[in-house]
């Protein structure tokens, strides 16, 4: 059993709920107890084996073969970071709907939604004791300035918030360093959420924490912090700094030398906007009401492509209908692309998506979502406790063997649809060998560099394959 706790970084904003993925190894033996499997729905996924690998081979190695790259990388060169509440934002997804019409999606239309505005503008930061060195930075979502001046103070350097609890009585007047040990994602998005308003708590001026990565080229990595709503907790900036810059702080400290710092940000809130999350349909020939949604988020931080973090699942849940369609191939149920928006500022569209369709939910067979990474494939995660719909999908990944993309694990690494396995709706994510996706996640460094055009064409072969079988067998995924 391999266990891979996620805390997305968006979860701390809204629910503050723990994403813990346990990716098991599943035991195929279960599968030969069931009858109707043996019986029936092994045969199904036989008889569409020949149309799986006809996509395999059409996307890896025929003339579709490279064009997700070609495609991404002409859309995030064009419009480069698209933060939700700009106008950036939504030129991309006006680009989108005419992509995707262009590509004959059977539909395509927006669905707008409310979306929170927060405005970085200006920031800079400095050391200036016991010498001077600028200090890059990036402040974290939600955060307030520092009103017009130049916020200067020592900082306080502590591991945990058990330690700031400790010494509280040092805080007052200071900029708070959580210089915490990085054992995981899951272990330091709390700082990133909740650090400024602890801090603040015991009269600190700013919280300063360390970018939420195991590798760092004096690199920050952007994020959002909570709201601070709570009238009886003063409003202090946070930002994000660099491992680099928390770490010379802690040693500076433990020689008995004062660190002061001086901070200024022009960020603020401004007046709720307008976005929309796009989405296409191939429509199913036998039962167009049930539905396979295919999806990724659209929007990104403010730095960096938005390459990784997340045009690469936006572009390969699109690209899964359109290698549908130029096979010509006809799943019984529909098939949705969904591309969500203000992810990176919490669940924003997901939840709008949930309001707007509460009365289909029951009809959505699965909600599959790639969002943490494109990089070369291992197969689906699923999470969903029903042994039929386990082995299901465990079948269909054997067809995936000349990709070498045959791994079935149970739970799957979601952001976004977290909020529909919430009501119920079974969920897949794809896995991937992404080690080093949080080297780069959130920051300048998140370009289409990091993209590979044959692991992008891997990954649209198995998310394509992989949500046209299951839109294509003859009954809807048990629950």
């Amino acid at each position: 059993m391999i266990t891979n706790c996620i805390i997305h970084s968006l979860v701390l904003i809204l629910t503050f709920q723990v994403i813990c993925v346990v990716l098991v190894d599943f035991d195929s033996q279960i599968c030969e107890s069931l009858p109707k499997f043996n019986d029936t729905v092994r045969q199904q996924i036989a008889d569409i084996s020949g149309d799986i690998q006809k996509i395999i081979d059409f996307v890896v190695n025929g003339t579709d073969s490279g064009v997700t790259y070609n495609e991404l990388a002409k859309f995030v060169d064009q419009f480069g970071p698209r933060f939700v509440g700009t106008k950036n934002l939504e030129d991309s997804i006006d680009y989108m709907v005419d992509l995707l019409t262009s590509e004959q999606h059977d539909k395509v239309y927006t669905e707008n939604l409310t979306v929170p505005v927060w405005i970085r503008d200006k920031e800079w930061a400095q050391m200036i004791s016991p010498r001077i060195k600028p200090l890059n930075i990036l402040g974290l979502g939600y955060s307030v300035g520092t009103n017009g001046s130049v916020v200067t103070g020592d900082v306080m350097i502590v591991k945990t918030f058990d330690e700031l609890d400790r010494r509280s009585n040092e805080a007052n007047g200071k900029f708070v360093v959580y210089n915490f040990d990085y054992m995981g994602y899951e272990h330091s998005t709390k700082y990133r959420g909740l650090g400024a308003k602890y801090a603040a708590q015991y009269g600190a001026i700013g919280a300063l924490i360390k970018s939420i990565t195991p590798f760092s080229i004096e690199t920050p990595h952007a994020g959002a912090g909570k709201p601070l709503n709570d009238i009886n907790v003063p409003k202090i900036p946070a930002v994000s700094i660099t491992i680099e810059d928390a770490e010379l702080f802690e040693r500076l400290t433990a020689r008995g030398l004062n660190v002061t710092v001086s901070l200024y940000m022009e960020a603020h809130m401004e007046k709720d906007g307008l976005s929309r999350n796009t989405i296409s349909e191939i429509t199913g020939t036998v039962k167009p009401e049930e539905i396979v949604i295919i999806s990724g988020h659209l929007d990104s931080w403010d730095v960096g492509q938005g390459a990784m973090d997340d045009g690469g699942g936006a572009f390969i849940s699109w690209r899964a209908l359109s290698v549908i369609k130029k096979l010509g191939l006809r799943p019984k149920r529909t098939m949705r692309s969904v591309l969500w928006t203000g992810e990176e500022m919490g669940f924003i569209g997901v939840e709008a998506y949930v309001k707007q369709h509460i009365n289909e939910l029951n009809n959505i067979s699965i909600a599959m979502e790639s969002d943490s990474g494109t990089f070369t494939p291992k197969g689906i995660g699923y999470s969903g406790q029903n042994p039929m719909a386990q082995c299901i999908i465990s079948e269909i990944l054997k067809s995936f063997k000349s990709i070498n993309a045959t791994n079935f694990s149970v739970n799957a690494e979601v952001s976004d649809i977290f909020v529909l396995q919430n009501k119920g709706v079974p969920v897949a994510g794809l896995t991937n060998h992404n080690d080093k996706y949080f080297y780069f996640h959130h920051t300048s460094g998140d370009t289409m560099t990091l993209e590979n055009s044959r692991d992008l064409d891997l990954c649209t072969a198995v998310w394509a394959a992989t949500s046209y079988a299951l839109a294509a067998i003859d009954d809807q995924l048990p629950r």
